[in-house]
């Protein structure tokens, strides 16, 4: 036996097993039996030993990407983020753009910073910064002019500009229109993707995360295809989590692609490292009013309005579409966040089976902000599996100013329904969207448990929460369900040694200090890729 993890409690993927030992030998899940004099032991000194966390929707090039450049995420308000642009524009002088973002909508009025208040900070350099959702950009006037982006620029049929009265551009960018200046920006680098791509995984593996599904490999929001770098990493052997790439459905074409994709997927070919999946972006986001809703946004004054938010691929369309990727064997993974674009996926989904029949193809549909009542069930009717990012089912700046005035009372509580979906049978899994958010695993399972992320905010639809069980075999055996790691996600004879070490037992305390806990070490197959003691 190589490893014997003793002292502690277990939670194996699908139930708690207080005091139970685990061995490890080849990279293997095997009995506790005989030790010998090269037998690791490690004392879990009363902690939980649980399967990696598995993400089953992030960006982790661009995580690492942010993390090296203006990363505006720590700060709050134009303050803060004034002084963070300045000092990194200081230090890098010689840069011809000033690139980052993660700023946060709620810091400005509508959502919407202005190119005046990153003049004052940015000179004459074009600056370039998306925000912590990457569905709006906030641009300077020389990245405007260098784009000639004036009055006359129409709107994208994708994207809005943000506009003054007269109509000039005020320096925000939502959706496609971030393109009209994003394709403007120098390309990011293979050698800057493949530093971002190891740092990414280093920073995941300290939170206990042994995997991920790369949510999209492809040119999107001013960044290149991560391909060939998560190749070249792969190939070196340097790619320690493993990983399943979501090819990017681009918008301005339609079937046409799909042998295209078809090429792509074979090439991905890699023990640690596939591209399976293709990644379809079907809505935008409701707080800049892009999410497709069934019925329309309110206004600020409680008024209904005529905007129902975007459909990015034409509903006729869609079924057709996921129909003919489910055929050529592609898993399908879907970004709804309004309840019509919910519904949208799952029509699409229905046809699919009813052409092809049963597949193994694990598709699924992550954020599900908003999904109206009648549309719960068929998630476990179609086997389409909910895909939840579960840091954003709570009361914070966003939702209070940005969300729950415009969606509506009725809407407001159809939000993140994830006790729901559990509830009515639905396949579960879990990820983090970052660098929307934190891409900490137990930050999210402490808000998927109670509906908030600290005792000083209020329960935000409480009887939607998730008990501790179901929230971590979400982000464990569900997502590695999705991911086609079906060796791992679990503790049991056989499987990979795929495993995290808390420094507490959750179980064990009360649900309000979920979060509190900390990984202690992280094992891919075996091996430690984290250490919390080095």
């Amino acid at each position: 036996m190589d490893t014997l993890f003793v002292n502690g409690a277990v939670f194996d993927g699908t139930a708690y097993r207080p005091g139970l030992s685990v061995g490890v030998l080849d990279g293997r899940i095997v009995a506790d039996g005989e030790r010998t004099a090269r037998t690791q032991v490690v004392d879990l000194d009363g902690g939980l030993l649980l399967p990696g966390f598995v993400d089953a929707h992030v960006h982790p090039v661009q995580g690492g990407l942010e993390r090296g450049r203006c990363d505006l995420a720590p700060a709050h308000g134009l303050p803060a983020y004034q002084e963070t642009i300045q000092r990194y524009a200081g230090q890098h002088p010689d840069l011809p753009w000033i690139l980052g973002g993660g700023w946060h909508q709620p810091d400005f009025p509508g959502g919407a910073p202005r190119a005046a208040d990153l003049d004052a900070v940015t000179g004459d350099r074009p600056a370039f910064l998306v925000n912590a959702d990457h569905h709006g950009a906030w641009v300077n006037t020389a990245a405007l002019a260098r784009a000639g982006v004036d009055r006359s620029t129409p709107d994208p049929p994708d994207g809005r500009i943000e506009r003054g009265p007269d109509g000039v551009p005020t320096g925000t960018l939502h959706e496609g229109a971030m393109d009209l200046v994003g394709k403007h920006v120098p390309r990011t680098t293979h050698a800057e993707l493949v530093t971002a791509l190891v740092d990414a995984q280093a920073y995941l593996h300290s939170l206990g995360i042994t995997g991920w599904q790369d949510a999209i490999l492809g040119d999107y929001a001013n960044l290149p295809d991560a391909t060939d770098a998560y190749l070249e990493v792969a190939r070196a052997g340097r790619l320690t989590a493993r990983v399943n790439g979501a090819l990017w459905w681009r918008r301005d074409r339609g079937a046409e692609q799909i042998p295209d994709l078809v090429v792509r997927r074979n090439a991905a070919d890699h023990p640690r490292f596939r591209a399976g999946t293709v990644k379809i972006m079907q809505d935008g986001v409701a707080e800049n009013f892009t999410a497709g809703m069934l019925e329309p946004y309110f206004d600020g004054c409680g008024c209904r309005t005529a905007n129902t938010g975007l459909s990015f691929v034409d509903p006729v369309e869609l079924p057709n579409t996921i129909t003919r990727l489910d055929a050529e064997g592609f898993q399908v993974h879907v970004h709804a966040i309004g309840d019509r674009a919910v519904r949208e996926a799952l029509d699409a989904f229905e046809q699919a089976a009813q052409e092809n029949g049963h597949t193994d193809n694990r598709h699924h549909i992550a954020h599900l902000q908003v999904i109206h009542p009648t549309d719960l069930p068929r998630f476990a009717q179609l086997n389409v599996t909910a895909n939840l990012q579960a840091l954003w089912a709570m009361y914070d700046q966003q939702m209070v100013d940005l969300t729950v005035p415009y969606l509506g009372p009725e809407r407001t509580g159809w939000q993140y329904p994830f006790g729901a979906l559990a509830r009515s049978g639905a396949r579960l899994a879990a990820g983090s969207d970052w660098p929307v958010s934190s891409p900490d695993p137990l930050a999210a399972i402490h808000v998927a448990v109670n509906r908030r992320d600290s005792q000083d905010v209020d329960q935000f639809l409480p009887e939607q929460a998730l008990d501790l069980r179901t929230a971590l075999k979400a982000y464990t055996a569900g997502s590695a369900w999705v991911n086609h790691a079906d060796d791992t996600g679990r503790i049991e004879l056989g499987a990979l040694a795929d495993l995290v070490v808390l420094d507490r037992d959750p179980f064990a305390g009360p649900p309000d200090e979920i979060a509190a806990a900390r990984v202690r070490a992280t094992y891919v197959e075996g091996r430690c890729v984290f250490d919390s003691s080095r």
